[in-house]
């Protein structure tokens, strides 16, 4: 029976790239000469520090267009509203989320459930297995949860018929 997985994952090589290239951009930026800015990266937390908010701002900006360039989208990326102060410095933290948490995943089941696609699907830890008796079945639920407002980044992995 022809199935495949549905799982959330952010490639960390190319996470961290797009940190380095965004300190680089910094480094070269008019805006940031003789200001402290930087950019670290610790597991799938980006920490962003300026000595304003506004600066702040800027920095996710220029992130976020460094991402962008690497195929790292933000939709699922946990950004604070606020960014926090604390003595000279004006700090903002973006999580990047991996894995499928268990309500998004019975989200995704309902959805396919409620399209009448012939096909069933399983929640697997962080991931959804979602399996159908035709691979035209199967492509289609995949367009239908491309096409869908999920705000995670979703791939689609071990098709296999």
């Amino acid at each position: 029976m022809p199935s495949f997985d549905i799982v959330s994952e952010i490639d960390k090589v190319e996470l961290k790239n797009a940190v380095d290239n965004t300190e680089r951009e910094i480094g070269n930026r008019f805006d940031f000469r003789g200001v402290l800015a930087e950019v670290s990266l610790k597991e799938l937390t980006v920490t962003l520090k300026s000595e304003s908010d506004f600066q702040v701002k800027q920095l996710l900006e220029v992130l976020r267009s460094q991402c962008t360039k690497r195929g790292i989208t933000l939709a699922g990326a946990e950004i604070d509203d606020e960014s926090t102060h604390s003595g000279k410095t004006f700090s903002l933290d973006v999580e990047f989320k991996q894995g499928i948490d268990q309500p998004l995943a019975k989200q995704m089941i309902k959805l396919l459930k409620e399209s009448k696609i012939k096909v069933q699907a399983s929640i697997q830890g962080d991931k959804v297995r979602v399996t159908g008796k035709k691979r035209d079945d199967l492509q289609e639920a995949i367009a239908l949860l491309k096409n869908s407002d999920i705000e995670l980044p979703l791939q689609f992995e071990n098709f296999r018929d």
